[in-house]
């Protein structure tokens, strides 16, 4: 029997999560989700030319991305810093960051639309 992940697989946002950190005040969560969604994608642009600081940038998204309840995001981001701080290649890791980042972008822009 295969035991149960110790993170329960929510979808790109966490609804419970996000609700709980904006008090269930749904207006303070339109706006934290419009923010992430824009700031989120240009921090993964600026990560792809690899600054000097790219490992902090990576903890400040992984940050932001579990305050909202992106957590596959959080976990994407940590990973990427976590490849960089080891001197590894971040090739695989900067995609899959994109992609997480992405679909969370994608979830939240249906979650806007209604």
């Amino acid at each position: 029997m295969a035991s149960p992940p110790l993170v329960p697989d929510f979808g790109a946002i966490d609804e419970g999560h996000l609700e709980r950190m904006t008090l269930g005040d749904k207006s303070l969560a339109r706006e934290v989700l419009t923010i992430f969604s824009t700031q989120a994608a240009s921090m993964v642009a600026v990560l792809a030319s690899r600054p000097a600081d790219a490992a902090a940038l990576a903890h400040t998204l992984k940050g932001s991305a579990r305050a909202i309840g992106a957590f596959a995001v959080a976990d994407a981001a940590e990973e990427f810093e976590d490849a960089l701080r080891c001197g590894k290649d971040v090739s695989d890791r900067l995609a899959a960051l994109d992609a997480a980042v992405e679909h969370a972008r994608a979830t939240i822009g249906e979650r806007l639309e209604r």
